[in-house]
């Protein structure tokens, strides 16, 4: 299906930002469900049409690569897994994100021949050991085509957590652009007060919420982000409809034709749409964000400054990486032989070799807790 382009912003002006002004675009669309390589394409052909609308940042859906597995149980109930559950598992898990990898490569090249910052949702697997957890992550690529970050969901919402692991503080990024700084949430993630407080902190001008909510609740969720944090929020879902799930896959039942409608939109900092929402079609969603408009909003409301009491309230946020097994140094010192094997207490880490050194805050070599009050 062929996205169809609404745009908040004329054709003709493409790749003409003015001063304090830049273009963003927000694409509406489904993955080839369960096919890592041909939904990567697909997500490498919408960067590049984005690209031509004269996009600087672009933003794609929650889970996009491979799939966000709608109406699937994967053969549990309350103490009992399946054979067939385990099978549709490891199908899943087979198809899901190596982070570094050849996906992000792919990605990272369609954002450099984009010019552009690009943020998609996929599932990342820990594969540096057989069937390792996975992860609901939001990877952020810089217009060089560089891995600058990724943030893994602190907190899957109900049945995802059958399929997703929690990540930790220490993947709370926000990147800083030459046009601001760029973070967000996952989802409901954002119904998280401390963690949009956290955001916030970071001082994100540009709030990312990409997700899998098409109800109406979440508009009001996403006006709420735009008006409490003082920041353009650009939030971005799927269009599914039920032919596009793998027949042999599982069978999810009886149901409406459309799984997920959208609702992918982009909203200024007093809460006002720019663009969307988009429902019931693919589509890419473009608006010139007014970056003045952010000092204007925050006159009367700065949630880290002027409207925040740290004589009151006070927020730790603790940053550090929480690998699984660690080996103490004392350990370490006394015996050879353990200093000598390998350390596997990071092996679902990104190292910093794999991360580009661009200044961005929530990187996992930074402090281990940061005091969030202003």
């Amino acid at each position: 299906m062929r996205p169809v382009l609404r745009t908040g912003a004329s054709r003709e002006s493409a790749g003409t930002d003015t001063p304090g002004t830049v273009r963003v675009a927000v694409v509406q669309a489904a993955p080839v469900i369960l096919d890592r390589e041909e939904t990567t394409r697909k997500v490498c052909r919408l960067i590049e049409e984005a690209g031509q609308q004269g996009a600087r940042l672009i933003l794609l859906p929650e889970a996009m690569i491979p799939a966000y597995p709608r109406g699937m149980t994967f053969g549990t109930v309350v103490g009992h897994r399946s054979d067939e559950g385990r099978r549709a598992y490891a199908r899943y898990w087979d198809q899901c994100v190596d982070v570094p990898g050849p996906v992000t490569e792919a990605i990272g090249a369609a954002a450099r021949a984009a010019g552009a910052y690009v943020a998609i949702g996929v599932v990342e697997r820990v594969s540096t050991y057989r069937g390792g957890t996975l992860y609901c992550t939001l990877l952020y690529f810089g217009p060089d085509g560089r891995l600058l970050a990724r943030h893994r969901k602190l907190k899957p919402t109900g049945a995802e957590r059958l399929v997703w692991g929690e990540g930790d503080g220490s993947t709370l990024a926000a990147i800083h652009t030459e046009f601001g700084i760029v973070g967000g949430l996952i989802c409901w993630e954002n119904y998280m007060p401390l963690a949009r407080m956290a955001m916030y902190h970071k001082g994100v001008d540009i709030y990312l919420a990409p997700t899998a909510d098409a109800r109406d609740s979440w508009q009001a969720t996403i006006r709420h982000i735009a008006c409490e944090g003082r920041c353009f929020v650009l939030s971005c879902n799927q269009f599914v409809t039920r032919d596009m799930m793998p027949a042999d896959w599982e069978d999810i039942g009886p149901g409406p034709e459309i799984l997920c409608r959208g609702g992918s939109a982009i909203v200024d900092p007093l809460g006002n749409y720019l663009a969307g929402p988009l429902y019931d079609r693919e589509g890419i969603l473009v608006a010139d964000l007014d970056l003045n408009r952010i000092t204007e909003a925050r006159y009367d409301f700065d949630p880290v400054g002027h409207y925040n009491r740290p004589d009151v309230f006070r927020l730790l946020v603790n940053e550090e990486p929480m690998a699984a097994v660690q080996q103490a140094a004392a350990f370490r010192r006394h015996s050879g032989r353990a200093a000598a094997s390998p350390d596997h207490g990071d092996r679902d880490v990104v190292h910093d070799a794999d991360l580009a050194g661009t200044g961005e805050e929530g990187r996992l070599d930074s402090p281990v807790a940061r005091d969030a009050s202003a």
